[in-house]
């Protein structure tokens, strides 16, 4: 590990400034990702800046009836939050399907959307990787790609974004709200993330200094009525084969899809919001085979590696599972039906 300076922030404004006054200064909050790549020599900041003590740890009501939550929520304390397991339970799901009950009680929302590709090619220093390395080459394009992107990759990054919660928080319309040298700004989750094509070293849009400070969840009342599968080679500790996030809205008759939100994980660069499959699905009734169709409309620009071709398929199945699960369900309990317990 290579020497680097410590400094603990006393605001946000200062780390910002800091951070953003330091080209090869990083935010270090809970650290179960940057810690793991300072020793692997994937990364090398010269100063770290820790926020990790920063007053963002809240989970908070809006004034629109959606949530604020705080970058240093832990994940743990977002899963077992009563508002967010009564009004958004496919967030609470994704939560506790990621990675070990350990690191969920470390983990914190900001970093965990930041967290990088577990491609093994990447976390290889001895491999070429663009991502790691721009210009270096692809490892994974003439390698083991089981676990590789089937949507969205180009010829310089075939990698997936490792996130089963910001899977659920695309589904959901959130916001990421950041501060930076220029002031706070308000990106929608399906923009914060990046695609590769030719700069798969940029995973997010973000600029050097500025920091997370918050999610923004909008009130979405028909999300009483969401779920998160993940489709894994062990039933823990391992990241997506295939994800679906899916918050249902259904007419009256309790079949006829009105609204769908739908996202993707284990599949791209980035979760994938699934606006084709919610377009194919509204005023259908929500049949396996309207689903399949849905989940067909969505996966139709796929092209799988080698090693993955089963992931399409397997995202057609699993859409059609959640969503037989979520109509099988009936109508959705009454918000506070979990208030207390957590």
């Amino acid at each position: 590990m290579k020497p680097f300076r410590y400094e603990r922030a006393a605001d946000a404004a200062g780390a910002v400034a800091t951070v953003a006054a330091h080209p090869g200064a990083a935010f270090l909050g809970a650290g179960t990702n940057l810690v793991d790549h300072l020793k692997l020599g994937i990364t090398s900041p010269d100063l770290l800046v820790d926020v990790s003590r920063l007053p963002m740890d809240q989970v908070e009501e809006r004034a629109d009836g959606g949530l604020r939550i705080g970058a240093n929520v832990r994940n743990a304390d977002l899963a077992a939050h009563p508002a967010v397991r009564t009004r958004y339970p496919v967030l609470s799901q994704a939560l506790l399907s990621g990675a070990s009950g350990q690191l969920r009680n470390l983990a914190t929302t900001g970093g965990n959307l930041l967290q990088r590709t577990r491609c093994a090619y990447f976390q290889d220093p001895s491999s070429p990787c663009n991502k790691r390395d721009p210009g270096s080459g692809c490892a994974a394009l003439e390698g083991w790609t089981r676990y590789h992107a089937v949507l969205g990759a180009s010829s310089h990054c075939v990698a997936v974004h490792p996130s089963d919660m910001a899977v659920a928080m695309t589904a959901l319309g959130a916001v990421v709200v950041t501060l930076g040298p220029d002031g706070e700004r308000r990106v929608p989750l399906t923009e914060f993330h990046r695609l590769p094509g030719d700069a798969p070293h940029r995973d997010t849009v973000l600029r050097h200094g500025e920091l997370i400070t918050g999610v923004e969840l909008p009130a979405l009342p028909f999300a009483t009525r969401s779920r998160y599968r993940k489709v894994r080679d062990r039933a823990s500790y391992a990241f997506a084969l295939v994800s679906v996030a899916v918050a249902l809205d259904l007419e009256d008759d309790g079949r006829t899809v009105r609204e769908a939100r739908i996202a993707l994980g284990g599949i791209a660069h980035k979760p994938w919001r699934a606006e084709r499959a919610e377009a194919a699905l509204r005023g259908l009734p929500a049949t396996e085979e309207s689903c399949r169709t849905a989940a067909e409309a969505e996966t139709a620009d796929a092209h799988p590696l080698r090693d993955n071709a089963f992931k399409v398929p397997l995202v057609h199945n699993t859409l059609v599972a959640v969503v037989r699960d979520l109509v099988g369900q009936g109508a959705p309990e009454a918000p506070g039906g979990l208030e207390g317990s957590r």
